[in-house]
């Protein structure tokens, strides 16, 4: 069977590195708010990080989700598959190297992923924004 020129997973360990600074790069830029890194190396197969960030509402879930598709489609040449972007409440960006949640902060802090998988490593989230608009 031959192989796709878009492997689902990219053997190099640069090119899953670069797609992570790319995305913390973007959520950054975006102003995410409370974005936090879990590697997953050794705790799961599914990828190799799982990101999970908040937008302030649904509207800024959502375009950091699309922004995030774009850049990733523009620098990898690879599309992403993205779950809940119609509700944007919760929205699941598979990179497959790199998995990204991104939630309005209530809906973060009621599902408290950082704690699952980080198995009790990773600060829990606030249960209300962290930060005020300037």
């Amino acid at each position: 069977m031959a192989t796709s020129p878009q492997s689902p997973r990219p053997s190099d360990p640069a090119e899953v590195e670069a797609l992570h600074r790319l995305i913390l790069a973007s959520l950054d830029d975006d102003q995410a708010v409370e974005t936090i890194s879990i590697p997953l190396a050794g705790k799961s197969s599914i990828a190799d990080f799982m990101v999970i960030a908040s937008g302030r509402s649904t509207r800024q879930v959502a375009s950091m989700a699309m922004k995030l598709a774009e850049k990733i489609k523009a620098e990898f040449g690879r599309s992403v598959r993205i779950e809940g972007l119609p509700t944007a409440d919760w929205v699941l960006i598979d990179a497959n190297d790199v998995i990204v949640h991104l939630f309005r902060p209530e809906v973060r802090s009621f599902y408290n992923l950082e704690r699952m998988w980080a198995f009790g490593d990773a600060p829990t989230p606030p249960a209300s924004p962290a930060d005020r608009n300037p």
